[in-house]
């Protein structure tokens, strides 16, 4: 006879696996935090279940992963989105101490109760949407302690709360201002100083570099590559958002786990991301926010086979976002993707964006029981409803964080 900690009976499974990889009247079992069974209801084997849960024919999809976010900050820049909108150029607002600076400025300023005072809400909204995962970068402090301190906020997250933080280290984001003339050695600082102390002191999952011409060049972005890879560190880029700079042809040299934004990829960067096996993550709603008009080359990164993972882009600047549900409806209404390339978007793609597609992203035996329960007809209907959370549960490491 089977035991298992708890069973969720009379659902409909999206496993996610193959396509939506529905499994209708269906039931599913969690021990130790764990998919333990799942299949027809019809086909449960004998058991015995310290819980049992009645879904009343709710849909259940895994967790939802959020997979780049800059959620850690300080700070608010709608004075800015105003400015912008009242015809003052970006060029002027940032000679008035605007943009990034604005945003490094306030975070330098808050000590990590801080941090985490003005961070955690924007967290719970993610995970009241049914998000069990989360990436956060840091990139808002680019001095030693203040990224550290961006990351450790990230971390006790992690320990405070029933979500899955994956933190990358992003202190390639821009050059600070005592840097000014220098990014060169700014660059220096990043790969010998920043980097070997925050991977001996845990805080680093993935390395980020922000390679654009008002960022990092690729020569740039290539010896933080090396530092990283250096010390077994995956890697990932904020690639082609406003020029073609080669930079997902450079993160598919190095394996990277992703490239990011994409809209001004290449045909030559989609052909490499494919044979690296890089996930192409898309950020429609910088996408929006900016008025962008050149579009991610979908149809490329569909016929080259390159999964294709969404995310919120949470940032105070240019996606000031924390709907990953929106993300999917922006993702098919403005990019023209389906609802299931949606939701593969925030679940199986946004995994293998992380590196932990065996750990979640699918509804399988062994994975871990990250779960979100919805009062939805068909899967569709997750990127189909604007600003209409279904949700009735959502379930971390196989406990029910709210019903």
């Amino acid at each position: 006879m089977m035991q298992w900690d708890s069973l969720w009976l009379n659902l409909h499974l999206a496993c996610m696996d193959d396509g939506y990889g529905e499994v209708r009247n269906a039931a599913i079992a969690v021990k130790e935090g764990k998919i333990a069974w799942l299949g027809q209801q019809r086909d449960l084997p004998s058991y015995t279940a310290l819980k049992t849960h009645d879904a009343q024919g709710a849909w259940m999809t895994p967790g939802l992963i959020d997979c780049h976010t800059h959620l850690i900050f300080a700070g608010n820049r709608s004075n800015e989105f105003e400015a912008r909108l009242n015809g003052v150029a970006y060029e002027e607002i940032a000679r008035q101490g605007g943009g990034i600076v604005s945003t490094v400025r306030a975070t330098r300023a808050a000590d990590e109760a801080g941090l985490m005072l003005q961070s955690l809400p924007r967290l719970r909204r993610l995970m009241a949407e049914g998000v069990t995962t989360v990436e956060i970068k840091s990139g808002y402090g680019l001095d030693v302690q203040t990224e550290a301190r961006i990351l450790r906020v990230a971390r006790q997250m992690q320990r405070d709360a029933p979500v899955r933080i994956k933190t990358t280290f992003l202190g390639a984001h821009a050059l600070p201002p005592e840097y000014a003339g220098r990014s060169d050695d700014y660059i220096d600082l990043v790969c010998n100083s920043m980097l070997p102390t925050f991977a001996d002191e845990g805080l680093i999952d993935a390395v980020d570099v922000f390679c654009e011409k008002i960022g990092f060049t690729p020569a740039q972005t290539e010896r933080v590559f090396q530092a990283a890879t250096a010390l077994g560190l995956p890697v990932k880029l904020h690639a082609e958002q406003l020029s073609d700079q080669g930079g997902a042809a450079l993160t598919a040299r190095y394996r990277g786990l992703s490239a990011d934004h994409l809209e001004y990829l290449s045909e030559e960067g989609i052909a490499a991301m494919a044979n690296a096996g890089t996930v192409a993550v898309l950020l429609p709603g910088a996408f929006y926010f900016l008025r962008e008009t050149k579009y991610p080359p979908l149809a490329g990164l569909r016929a080259a086979g390159v999964p294709i993972a969404l995310a919120t882009d949470c940032n105070p600047g240019t996606s000031p976002m924390t709907s990953l549900l929106l993300t999917m409806n922006m993702a098919c209404t403005l990019f023209r993707m389906t609802p299931l390339e949606a939701l593969q978007g925030v679940t199986c793609h946004a995994a293998r964006a992380l590196g932990i597609a065996a750990e979640t992203g699918t509804l399988a035996v062994g994975k871990s029981a990250d779960f979100a329960l919805w009062a939805i007809e068909r899967p569709a209907d997750l990127a189909y409803h604007i600003g209409d959370n279904r949700i009735q549960a959502r379930v971390f490491a196989g406990e029910v964080t709210f019903q």
